[in-house]
């Protein structure tokens, strides 16, 4: 299998526009997110969740950009990132609604995007995007025979500008490095042969 881009290229987000991410491993692909960008990044939870990101398991430079916010409800969650969007200095927003978003919600967070140009990442609970979103992908973490990798499976499910494809990747947590890894019994060059 031959990658057509740079894996550093792979996984980038179309700039100035909003996407999702969906399934157990849309917090790694969000962190990936996080890393590539250079700008202040915006992290909007609910208020009530039991979880938010751990500063020191962040990748390196992450934590020193990350802004935490955490509204109460969810019409506070949507206002804080249609805000934070328009920003100016703002690179990329991650929000995680817990309801379906709306194809009004979905266009006015699109708006905000383009008028702030700032990228954004809604990472959904499976079945609740928006059709407004321009990009969807399915991330799921894969076992791994070795307890030092890290594999995982992103799909990309929705996609309003190439075709959908899927790549199963090593993800380093902690450089934020990802590599796609090949498919069993291919090789990216043929076999040496003895002569």
């Amino acid at each position: 299998m031959r990658f057509e881009s740079a894996p550093s290229e792979l996984f980038a987000l179309v700039r100035h526009r909003v996407h999702e991410a969906e399934g157990p491993g849309r917090r790694s692909f969000a962190l990936l997110q996080a890393a590539r960008h250079t700008e202040a990044l915006i992290w909007i939870i609910p208020g009530h969740a039991p979880h938010q990101p751990m500063l020191r398991g962040l990748p390196e430079g992450v934590g020193e950009r990350l802004h935490l916010i955490r509204p109460a409800n969810e019409t506070d969650l949507l206002w804080s990132a249609e805000e934070a969007l328009r920003s100016e200095g703002v690179g990329l927003v991650i929000a995680e609604p817990e309801k379906p978003l709306s194809l009004i919600a979905g266009r006015r967070l699109q708006l905000a995007a383009e008028a702030g140009r700032t990228t954004g990442l809604m990472l959904i609970r499976e079945g609740q995007g928006s059709n407004a979103a321009e990009t969807r992908w399915h991330c799921t973490p894969i076992a791994a025979e070795r307890r030092d990798s890290t594999l995982h499976q992103w799909a990309l499910i929705k996609n309003k500008r190439e075709t959908l494809r899927a790549w199963t990747v090593h993800w380093n947590g902690k450089t934020a490095a990802v590599d796609p890894v090949s498919a069993a019994c291919k090789r990216h060059e043929p076999a040496e042969t003895s002569r």
